[in-house]
């Protein structure tokens, strides 16, 4: 898949500034930005965008710069290039490359690339999701029923509501609870190691749509708290409150 070495690649750049002493600035939103986010856009953008002329690619830095390509249309990319800047600023590892085609607000391709952990994730719908870890080869991946011993249930190291969470899980059958940075926790229900990943803090659709795309590739779901499927192409690119699952 061709958007899987477009990921590679800008993985490859934004592991280069990641081992050096890099810079912080914070954006107009306070959020923190380095040139990790900017270079590997900056690669990811133009290279969509030669792939399928004449379809938007939207990215989260032109668009906190104002400089985002308009969309007219039911067809454009999505990307995040770095996800999970807070846990990129902790060297934790656990930060990915996020890149989303979406169709009439269906995330219908998705490729998630975690270069400091070399994990790589991808779908292009139905029962499609694939992993690679290191060089090996892409293996099928698939979510799983929520186990009779009791849910796992994922969840932000950055964000969240902890009441909320706790109301959640009051009264059902949980075995554990982990905490995972970025798409990650998409992907950890795609790959049956969680059940339920519950977001009840901010998101923007370029955070959540290429996870979303391979949860759904493993059988999963993402739906709003009142059932309904969480789509994109929202004004102004924010999410609602969601939960993500497995096999239902």
């Amino acid at each position: 898949m061709a958007v899987t070495e477009i990921a590679d690649r800008a993985g490859d750049v934004i592991m280069e500034v990641y081992e050096t002493d890099f810079d912080v600035r914070q954006k107009d939103d306070a959020s923190p930005v380095t040139e990790a986010d900017e270079r590997a856009e900056s690669l990811i953008l133009p290279a969509l965008r030669e792939l399928l002329p004449g379809i938007p690619a939207i990215g989260e830095e032109a668009v906190a710069r104002n400089e985002s390509e308009m969309v007219d249309g039911n067809t454009f990319w999505l990307v995040d290039p770095v996800d999970g800047t807070k846990e990129f600023l902790r060297r934790s590892g656990e930060f990915t490359v996020n890149i989303a085609l979406i169709e009439d607000g269906i995330p219908t391709l998705g490729v998630v690339t975690a270069p400091a952990l070399k994990k790589s994730y991808r779908a292009y719908g139905p029962r499609t999701a694939e992993k690679k870890t290191g060089n090996a080869e892409w293996s099928p991946i698939s979510a799983r029923a929520t186990p009779t011993a009791g849910a796992v249930i994922v969840s932000s190291r950055s964000h969240g509501d902890l009441d909320k969470l706790e109301a959640l899980m009051t009264g059902a059958a949980v075995q554990g609870h982990r905490r995972a940075g970025s798409s990650l926790k998409f992907c950890l229900v795609a790959e049956a190691e969680a059940d339920f990943y519950p977001r009840y803090g901010p998101t923007c659709e370029w955070d959540t749509a290429a996870g979303h795309a391979v949860l759904v590739g493993a059988g999963g779901s993402v739906r709003l708290t009142d059932g309904m499927d969480l789509s994109y192409a929202k004004s102004g690119w924010r999410n609602p409150e969601f939960i993500a699952r497995g096999l239902e």
